[in-house]
């Protein structure tokens, strides 16, 4: 690898350092809107308030909700091999499920913005052994900088998107220049170690997606046990990780549907919590009722549309809905994650836009394990037809636990992967500590 930076890349740094002085502002105007966390500010631009721990630290980065809750097994094996672990992610709504999921002592950082000079801060401070970044997040000052530092680096659940693999192609000298910084590679797929490989990544491995190890997510039993009452036994269908344009579609099959299901209630989680009152006016322009979670607004036998704002309650909302949507999927966002619903026995509805879990899709539409609505008609339809015949509704869940079941061993295979690099971790903390 040639030490000089590909031109695109030297403009980029030069740029991201000249932008240092505009950060603070526009963090703060992020943080009014409840796009950062107000409190840790400071994060963001490499400042710590937390000390180093002794001995080995692997830092792990990934960028928000999914991606973090992906490799929370692997930060359990890790912690259980006794290396210390900082976590960083992007989002709020990826810190607040840090703080409620993360095993006792790993420690949680937002991940700086990526300037030099907040990078370097960072790096200085932290100092890890080793770096793992999650599917594709792929900053490059951050690369760079870890690089230059001779931090071994390792993309795990690589994920490569056909469109992200037509974008890279458009800066080919820059991912070609990124990628073989990196020691190893480990792709969700077959797909994407070839995208990978065809990039330019110097060692790639096909570990399988992490996502399909990933447990059932929790359940708080007494907020399960309240809902359930409150539920009662009212006909119920949830759409989960909407974005804008699905929850319309969704609020439209409720108001068609509710003549043939009478008492009928929708559950809908939008992908991004801060959206919530939107959602509310949605309902109420279609002359719904709408109860908002996060401000404590009680479902009763009026409510239509129960609008689930919170973080990390996905748990819950599979658990009780029998058939669920998953969203991003109706529009072109590529789609949200359909193996926890699948675990937790829901019958699964998807849009046709399911680029970022093709494999899996693939399968449980294989295996009638989910079905899919190319518009809200279809959608309309899929709900009925699954609440009119449960005797289906089952023998469709059923199909679908059974192929995420099938498709797992990811967690083994990385395991196998990082253990030459666990091992001089877990050496050199013992040779510092002799």
């Amino acid at each position: 690898m040639s030490n000089r930076l590909p031109a695109a890349l030297r403009a980029y740094r030069l740029l991201s350092a000249a932008a240092a002085p505009l950060v603070p502002i526009a963090l703060a105007r992020r943080a009014k809107r409840g796009k950062e966390h107000s409190g840790r500010l400071y994060e963001r631009r490499g400042i710590s308030r937390v000390a180093r721990p002794d001995g080995p630290l692997i830092w792990l980065h990934g960028a928000s909700v999914g991606e973090l809750a992906s490799v929370l097994p692997l930060i359990e094996r890790l912690r259980a091999r006794g290396v210390g672990v900082l976590v960083t992610t992007g989002t709020v709504t990826s810190g607040g499920l840090a703080e409620q999921r993360l095993p006792r002592g790993v420690i949680h950082q937002f991940v700086p913005i990526d300037v030099p000079r907040y990078v370097r801060q960072f790096l200085g401070h932290w100092r890890p052994d080793l770096v793992l970044l999650v599917e594709g997040d792929l900053w490059p000052n951050m690369v760079l900088e870890a690089s230059a530092r001779g931090i071994p680096l390792i993309l795990i659940n690589a994920r490569v998107s056909e469109r992200s693999f037509r974008r890279w192609n458009y800066l080919r000298s820059v991912i070609v220049d990124l990628l073989q910084r990196f020691d190893l590679c480990l792709a969700g797929t077959l797909a994407d170690a070839e995208r990978l490989t065809a990039l330019g990544a110097p060692r790639v491995v096909t570990a399988g997606n992490l996502k399909l190890d990933v447990p059932a997510p929790p359940a708080d039993e007494k907020r399960l046990i309240q809902l359930k009452d409150a539920i009662a036994l009212r006909p119920l269908i949830a759409a989960a990780s909407t974005h804008p344009g699905e929850e319309s579609a969704v609020i439209d099959a409720h108001r068609r549907l509710r003549a043939n299901f009478p008492g009928l209630l929708t559950i809908i989680a939008p992908r991004h919590p801060e959206r919530g009152p939107g959602v509310v006016e949605l309902a109420a322009a279609a002359g719904l009722k709408a109860a908002l979670r996060s401000r404590g607004e009680r479902l009763d036998a009026a409510t239509d549309i129960y609008v689930a704002d919170t973080v990390g309650e996905l748990g819950l909302i599979y658990r009780l809905a029998p058939v669920v949507f998953i969203g991003g999927s109706m529009i072109k966002h590529g789609g949200q994650n359909p193996i926890e619903a699948a675990k937790l026995g829901a019958a699964i509805l998807h849009g046709p836009y399911v680029s970022n879990f093709t494999e899996i899709y693939d399968a449980l539409d294989a295996a009638h394990g989910a079905e899919l609505v190319v518009d809200g008609d279809r959608l309309t339809a899929g709900f009925g037809a699954w609440l009119s015949d449960p005797a289906a509704r089952k023998r469709a869940a059923d199909a679908a636990r059974a192929t995420v079941d099938s498709l797992g061993g990811a967690l083994e295979r990385t395991l196998e992967s990082l253990e030459p690099y666990l091992m001089q971790l877990q050496l050199r903390g013992r040779e510092n500590h002799a």
